[in-house]
């Protein structure tokens, strides 16, 4: 159904699924998130032309799955759509890619043919393995279509694994349904560097955003529900309400025990109801202390989610209804899934039980006496571990071509910290061996991305990358080189469709900067040029000499999206070079002296870690602070939370907090309008500049191609529209 059938359809359907690559440069923005192409136009077969000759090179690929997948891909020109050359191929089953991964029948919960849950056994199994080599892919600022990152990813593991004989495994994050029906389309990849099937993988995937959307809102529900409860009925009252089970006893639920531990009531390390004085045996003065939040509703941060860009849920107020007037009304709002604290969470924990004590520890507002209050006093942590205990096994898909994919957490870059998860990379690196590899992508610019990756992901983890791939394009360096504006859904300036050589060496600045700041970190950055048809020869060739003057390790033209794995060939040898000299370099250093370096210590003051960065990576000549936002640094430090890192919410279309100052902008001051305190995450989150938490949809949003097809026949129909 999925196979040759699809295929034919595809070819039938040519000018309907197809980009002509002979028109591409002048189609409509919104079209494309990349579109790269090897060589010029000039190149490329004609319009109807056979198949191109890329061979798959799947005689050199680490496993006989991997190169039976690859082998039955057929490179067209033009390039299909993303979701035709998705529905053109039948993916592997998914017991063949685990297999060939190292994962065991056991440790393996199919959700399908295509898609299984990894048990975190894994972990314990391999707990003595040898781990591979680690690498990070980021970028510079994109323009608003994207260049291609995650593209990069998958081309990169397929030219490992199909091409070059090494194991290797993507780890990427779930994309939201945000971004899906809005501007910025899927995250799949594109072209023959993609994620199969791309419709799983886009839309419910295996439920992980809806369970923490469900867990989120479960929390919020039990603010409002406190605050109420508490505004109705008296001390005694409310005490004896919350220690009596359904069946009339008396007694204290086990996540009742952590609050009494947390008042003393109890002595430390209790954990066992059946340990702890009956309820009625607790003085007036502790009952009222157990029973009575006394939530301050100025103070709660905690914020109700969805996960779709919709404008109009930024402000809203909630305890309107008729049967809530005893209570008080109050603002509040809503972000979007992928920015909730449980997101953060997920990505951060190590294992379940980890997760469990981070979501219980979540700080959700203060108490009218300046004391934090969290999930557990609530009594809402154990219930947000159930709703979220299968979402912390990470779930296998795999490419185009074969390679492994682990698809676990979902965090933006821009207004989170953009990374997927600790456990994924933890299991795909013992699953890799010594010789393999492991590409985990942050989001958007390394500014960003990269950075959260290095002071906050790589902090909780203990694990050290040996190189940070780059992805550059020439359109997003001309951008920066003070070309016009990219503006979704309208046609790209002709300053992109021709060569323009001092626009593109005014840009590199901006890939300079980023090329310096990995560096700072003490890692080898690999600039991946992912080229696209309109690019012209001298413009590659500029681009790979002013990364090599930055200090790039090595800068490689790309050609995945139009070449599959071939396409990273050259890449993956940069990348794996780069990561044995970083290997050889740690062995060599004295114990603990390796070569890798974290931008700023746990304990310096907060606003010294926020100028830290905001100074030495976004290059900002000074920061300053709202009153909301002093005032709240003041507090978390004076609540024991000033030692956590810094997690900036600001726009990934500038190295500033102004997504219109392109290049490297100088002398600029960045303002922090208001902090956040994920203390279960275990980061504080100042929010920069106009960034905003839930994002809007266009005046054409994306949804409006995505339907499904009956035209096959039958009682089943096809996705079309996904891009």
């Amino acid at each position: 159904r999925r196979g040759a059938a699809a295929l034919r359809h595809v070819t039938r359907t040519r000018s309907a699924l197809c980009t002509p690559l002979t028109g591409l440069g002048g189609m409509a923005a919104s079209t494309s998130s990349a579109q790269p192409f090897a060589g010029s136009a000039a190149a490329l077969p004609a319009e109807g032309g056979a198949a191109a000759a890329a061979g798959a090179g799947t005689s050199a690929a680490f496993h006989p799955s991997v190169a039976a997948a690859a082998a039955r891909v057929e490179y067209l020109r033009p390039v299909p759509s993303d979701i035709a050359i998705s529905q053109a191929v039948e993916p592997l089953p998914i017991s063949e890619v685990a297999a060939a991964a190292g994962i065991t029948p056991e440790e393996l919960e199919p959700h399908g043919s295509y898609q299984a849950k990894v048990s975190l056994g894994v972990l314990e199994r391999l707990r003595d393995a040898p781990m591979g080599h680690y690498v990070v892919v980021a970028g510079i600022n994109p323009t608003a279509l994207g260049e291609g990152k995650s593209t990069t990813t998958l081309g990169l593991v397929q030219g490992l694994s199909a091409h070059l004989g090494r194991k290797a495994f993507a780890c990427i994050r779930q994309p939201s349904q945000g971004p899906t029906f809005g501007i910025k389309g899927g995250a799949a990849g594109g072209g023959y560097a993609q994620v199969v099937p791309m419709e799983a993988f886009n839309l419910h995937g295996t439920g992980d955003i809806h369970a923490i959307t469900a867990a989120n809102n479960l929390l919020a529900a039990a603010i409002d529900t406190r605050i109420f409860h508490e505004g109705t009925q008296r001390d005694a009252r409310l005490f004896e309400r919350l220690t009596t089970f359904k069946d009339n006893t008396r007694g204290f639920a086990p996540v009742q025990v952590r609050r009494l531990v947390k008042l003393g009531i109890v002595p430390e390390g209790t954990t066992d109801p059946a340990d702890c004085p009956a309820p009625a045996e607790l003085s007036p003065e502790d009952q009222a202390r157990f029973a009575r939040l006394d939530i301050d509703p100025a103070t709660i941060t905690w914020r109700r989610v969805v996960d779709t860009c919709d404008r109009h849920l930024r402000g809203i107020t909630v305890g309107t209804g008729p049967k809530e007037v005893k209570g008080v009304p109050r603002e509040t709002g809503f972000d979007i899934t992928v920015a909730s604290e449980v997101m953060a969470v997920l990505a951060l924990a190590t294992s379940l039980r980890d997760m469990r004590e981070r979501l219980g520890s979540m700080v959700v507002a203060r108490s009218r006496a300046g004391l934090p209050v969290t999930a557990d006093d609530l009594g809402c942590g154990g219930a947000l571990a159930v709703l979220m205990r299968d979402a912390i096994k990470p779930t296998l898909m795999q490419s185009l071509e074969g390679s492994p994919v682990m698809v676990h957490a979902g965090p933006f870059a821009n207004i989170a910290h953009g990374n997927s998860s600790i456990i994924a990379d933890q299991i795909t690196l013992r699953l890799a061996g010594k010789d393999g590899v492991v590409v985990t992508e942050a989001g958007f610019g390394a500014d960003i991305g990269a950075e959260k990756f290095f002071n906050i992901k790589c902090r909780r983890s203990g694990l050290r990358p040996g190189a940070c791939v780059i992805v550059a394009t020439v359109r997003a360096l001309k951008t920066h080189g003070g070309g016009p504006p990219v503006v979704p859904g309208q046609p790209l300036a002709d300053e992109y469709k021709t060569e323009n050589i001092p626009l593109l060496e005014a840009g590199c600045a901006n890939l300079a900067k980023h090329v310096s700041n990995v560096r700072g970190f003490g890692v080898r950055p690999v600039v991946a040029i992912n080229r696209f048809f309109t690019d012209t020869d001298a413009e590659v060739e500029l681009l790979r000499r002013k990364a090599l003057e930055a200090g790039a390790a090595d800068a490689v033209e790309c050609t995945h999206w139009s070449d599959g794995g071939k396409g990273c060939v050259a890449l993956g040898e940069a990348v794996v070079k780069a990561c044995e000299e970083a290997r050889a370099e740690a062995a060599s250093a004295e114990a603990g002296a390796g070569p890798f370096r974290f931008l700023y210590e746990l304990d310096q003051p907060v606003r010294a870690k926020i100028e830290a960065i905001a100074t030495r990576i976004y290059g900002a000549a000074a920061v300053e602070y709202s009153d909301l936002a002093a005032s709240q640094i003041d507090e978390y430090e004076r609540l024991g939370f000033g030692n956590l890192p810094i997690c900036m919410a600001k726009t990934h279309l500038s190295l500033s907090a102004d997504p219109s100052l392109k290049g490297v902008p100088t002398g600029f001051t960045i303002r922090v309008r208001e902090v956040r305190a994920s203390v279960g995450a275990g980061f504080l989150y100042p929010l920069l500049g106009e960034i905003m938490t839930i994002p809007g949809l266009p005046t054409r949003p994306g949804f409006t191609d995505v339907d499904l097809d009956f035209s096959a026949g039958g009682s089943d129909a096809r996705i079309v529209g996904l891009f």
